[in-house]
């Protein structure tokens, strides 16, 4: 039994009604005709129109899941539209066969508000109610995951943040949008990330400074080290230059998609001794045998 309602959508037999509201308002703007001035545009913003009236409606979806394309005799939906050319014709086919109060109807772009304002009558009857906004988490929350608390609209809650976030990455808050008639639509909040004092990030991989004393960095040695996993003995070999790197492989980044973490680059900020606290007999064989100009 063909479903062609859904193919003019591009979106499964088993769509979410958030995934066919999201796949008309893509279509509607793509072929709005004060937007898409092609030939076709006009006859393809009615059938995307009027295809979104009947799967947006859970009745009207059900009748035509149990009937399929029988329900237009056997046409698929762009040929039985087509067929009825006229807008009205349409609608009024449409209103028989489903019942209820009609398919708002097209004529032109003048029935339709403007292409920054709604789609017609049924987005008027039906408003967008999700809504964005913008959050600040810290650094660590983002690379390690956890919760943040916020307030929005006079309400305070705490938002569950995955390990790995990027910057301007947006998580959904279900529930916690405008309401209407009973029905709440969903937060959606652009992710920041503040800066941190002792990280740099740079894709999943980190990158941290550390103190080694000079002895260590001439003759080789260990360096505890704490970082934001766990603490960590990192071995230095002899003559470790100023700003060297060690990398501490799997120290990184979780990444969302691939579940592995990058890498932690460590580098080196050799510290150098007060002169007036070294031994008197130690600074006379430096100050004598250390290399000069």
């Amino acid at each position: 039994m063909s479903n062609s309602l859904y193919e003019t959508l591009g979106v499964s037999e088993t769509a979410s009604a958030d995934e066919i509201k999201k796949a008309y308002r893509r279509l509607a703007r793509k072929y709005h005709p004060d937007i898409n001035k092609n030939a076709d545009a006009e006859e393809k913003f009615k059938e995307i129109n009027a295809a979104y009236e009947i799967l947006s409606n859970e009745e009207k979806r059900k009748q035509y899941d149990m009937h399929g394309d029988n329900i237009f005799g056997g046409q698929n939906f762009h040929d039985f539209a087509s067929s009825h050319g006229n807008a009205a014709d349409l609608d009024e086919i449409l209103r028989n066969i489903f019942g209820g109060g009609g398919f708002g109807g097209f004529s032109g772009s003048g029935g339709f508000e403007g292409f920054g304002g709604s789609f017609g009558q049924q987005q008027r009857r039906e408003p967008d109610l999700d809504v964005t906004a913008k959050i600040t988490i810290p650094f660590d929350v983002a690379v390690l995951g956890g919760t943040h608390a916020i307030n929005y609209n006079g309400e305070s809650f705490s938002v569950k943040i995955p390990a790995g976030i990027k910057n301007n990455e947006k998580l959904r808050i279900k529930n916690k949008g405008k309401s209407y008639n009973g029905r709440k639509g969903n937060l959606y909040l652009i992710v920041e990330i503040a800066p941190s004092n002792e990280y740099e990030r740079v894709g999943d991989n980190l990158y941290k400074n550390f103190d080694i004393p000079l002895k260590t960095a001439l003759f080789g040695g260990k360096v505890t080290l704490k970082t934001h996993l766990k603490d960590i003995t990192l071995k230095v070999g002899k003559n470790t230059k100023q700003g060297q790197k060690f990398r501490v492989k799997g120290h990184g980044v979780i990444n969302r998609k691939t579940a592995q973490r990058g890498d932690l680059y460590l580098k080196a900020n050799i510290v150098l001794p007060k002169v007036e606290e070294l031994d008197d007999k130690l600074v006379k064989v430096m100050e004598e045998k250390l290399p000069g100009d």
